[in-house]
């Protein structure tokens, strides 16, 4: 991969070989500061997406909506990365989940992908707009009670609510039953956390799944998913499955928590609605910022710079969103011209009903809370550092306590088990109580899944 120009010219902070770094907190804090040294280097920059790991990062709209829509010369297929095969990516490195090569349409090319990515979309398009309206709701009402009571009328919003939501929608939308739905959201909360095992715990649960879809299908993505004419194997289908889930889950949150940071923030044009919050989230806080890592299937000239073939080229969709040439007239362009959700054939599958989910999710917090506020103003809420994604930490909030309804406790709604409960199971916190090994295991009574439905059903 070309370096870049003189040392003078290489942007503040940066390691000796002159790549910026896009991963820590220095880059969590400021991240629009390294888009805006990146883009000087032309259409894309040479970055260090982790530790001894390079790549080059496409900044330009055009030029990542060029790379997006031209899948003969740029594949998803890693197993060409030049330096994995060659032995310079360290074992370790934090970005092999994320680059490494699964057996899933994400990372497939050419006819596989058109196999996996059908069955995908197919099964998805099945999904009843209404029914997944009502499902969101509902676990939004149940995650507001689970806290709402509290006589402190104090909450954190992103461990309490935007991240275990689309874990209790998905889980539902699977057709999860209570003990194994408990541990796909442990596995897939700990696998975000970096939690030793929880690839295994999520691996064996969906095996599960599968293998009791197969006796008994029901009418749930996962048997849609095993039922379709692609006639995908039971490994594929664990591979899919575990790209809905994890893919789907982290962005989502993310885009859960921005959206109503934004609308309760103290900036916001009273009078706007959700969906305006929701699409400001998708276009200047992109919940997938750096991502789609693709491999050239020969060398090519990017803005002057020459990128080697099979060397990954990996897509800033952040960067590309707020391309300064693309603000200039983006007013003239439709709300969905954003990437948050990519482009070409390997663009998100769900995005319509990521964003009704979204803007249900925001929505019926406003209505449940109505005087709900942010204890802090939106410049001062803290972002994740990950070069992957743009989430923020906590979202504290205040509201006017809800009375208790009487027969609660039976329920589980009590504001004090309640908080219990929820630190026990909520993914920005130590998750699901631990193992010795560091395995997730189920708190007593069941996981957060047994006890959502057992509250749907008033138990």
């Amino acid at each position: 991969m070309q370096q870049p120009r003189e040392s003078q010219e290489i942007p503040p902070g940066c390691p000796a070989h002159g790549n910026v770094q896009m991963y820590g907190p220095a880059f969590g804090a400021d991240p629009d500061s390294h888009y805006a040294q990146l883009r000087s280097f032309g259409l894309s920059a040479p970055v260090d997406i982790a530790p001894d790991v390079q790549a080059e990062l496409v900044t330009s709209y055009d030029a990542a909506l060029y790379v997006l829509q031209n899948p003969a010369s740029f594949v998803r297929d890693s197993r060409r990365w030049n330096a994995l095969s060659e032995g310079r990516v360290p074992a370790d490195s934090p970005a092999l989940p994320m680059m490494g090569y699964r057996p899933n349409a994400l990372f497939s090319d050419g006819a596989a992908h058109a196999r996996l990515r059908r069955a995908v979309t197919d099964s998805l398009a099945t999904v009843n707009e209404h029914q997944l309206i009502r499902q969101t709701q509902q676990s939004a009402n149940y995650l507001i009670s689970q806290f709402s009571t509290d006589i402190r009328g104090r909450a954190e919003l992103m461990a309490e609510y935007a991240q275990p939501l689309p874990l209790l929608v998905f889980s539902d939308l699977f057709g999860c039953p209570p003990e194994i739905g408990d541990r796909v959201i442990a596995g897939i909360s700990g696998i975000f956390e970096g939690t030793p095992g929880a690839d295994e715990v999520l691996g064996g649960a969906l095996t599960e799944l599968i293998a009791l879809k197969r006796r008994r299908p029901t009418a749930d993505l996962t048997t849609r998913l095993m039922e379709h004419p692609a006639q995908l194997t039971d490994e594929e289908v664990l591979h899919q499955l575990v790209t809905l889930l994890s893919g789907g889950t982290a962005p989502l949150a993310a885009a859960i928590g921005t959206s109503s940071a934004l609308y309760l923030g103290e900036d916001w044009q009273v009078g706007l609605p959700v969906e305006d919050a929701v699409s400001q989230t998708l276009w200047n806080y992109a919940p997938i910022a750096n991502y789609a890592a693709h491999y050239p299937t020969h060398d090519f000239e990017l803005g002057g710079r020459v990128i080697r073939a099979n060397d990954p080229v990996l897509i800033s969709f952040a960067a590309a969103n707020t391309d300064p040439k693309l603000t200039e007239h983006r007013e003239q362009l439709s709300a969905k011209a954003h990437l948050a959700f990519g482009a070409g054939p390997h663009a998100c599958p769900a995005k319509d009903p990521a964003f009704m989910m979204a803007v249900t999710a925001v929505e019926t917090l406003l209505n449940q809370l109505p005087d709900v506020e942010m204890r802090v103003p939106f410049k001062a809420l803290t972002w994740a550092p990950s070069p992957w994604s743009r989430t923020l930490v906590t979202l504290p909030i205040r509201f006017t306590p809800r009375a208790v309804p009487q027969g609660a406790e039976s329920a589980g709604s009590n504001a004090g088990q309640a908080q219990q409960q929820t630190a026990a199971t909520s993914p920005s916190h130590a998750g699901p109580s631990r193992t010795n090994a560091g395995v997730p295991s189920q708190p007593k009574g069941g996981g957060l899944f047994s006890r959502f439905l057992a509250w749907t059903r008033g138990e």
